[in-house]
């Protein structure tokens, strides 16, 4: 007999503790976000877009031109004016910045946390890059793999089957 989830009741979660859904929703409610258009919009008038996606999903999906790059595993350190490692680019708690993940979910996390250091401007884009990308503004890549010009299709024989 295979385990599946029914057969396996959920853990009774500690007292005080919140789900996910529960912590995404009070981010959320503290933050204006922003549609990719009022995004671009910001952006342009000089608010800071950063891109806190891992490397892997900046190479397979695209970037924003001119946005700067910083991995979500050290964001608070690179914004926080307080903090040595900081990026030049952190100078106040004033500072607009636009927060833009691949879907909009951890970028309304990274938000509500840069809120939390004192950046009050802080915030993201809502539905991410892949919203971005659909409402057509300007973006570049994903590079395609190299393809071997001398190689037949991927498909070929299937049509023989």
């Amino acid at each position: 007999m295979q385990l599946t989830a029914e057969h396996c009741p959920a853990p009774v979660p500690p007292p005080g503790s919140r789900g996910i859904d529960e912590i995404l929703a009070a981010a959320r409610a503290r933050l204006d976000r922003l549609d990719p258009e009022r995004a671009h919009l910001a952006y342009r008038a000089g608010a800071l877009l950063v891109d806190i996606r891992p490397a892997a999903q900046r190479a397979a999906h695209g970037v924003v031109p001119g946005a700067l790059t910083v991995e979500r595993n050290v964001l608070e350190w690179r914004f926080d004016p307080r903090c040595p490692a900081r990026l030049p680019e952190a100078v106040d708690y004033d500072v607009p910045v636009v927060i833009l993940c691949q879907e909009g979910y951890t970028s309304s996390l990274a938000a509500a946390a840069l809120q939390d250091i004192g950046l009050r401007r802080a915030t993201d884009v809502d539905g991410g890059f892949a919203a971005w990308r659909i409402a057509g503004l300007p973006a570049l890549g994903p590079t395609p793999a190299p393809r071997n010009p001398l190689a037949p299709p991927v498909t070929a024989g299937w049509a023989r089957r």
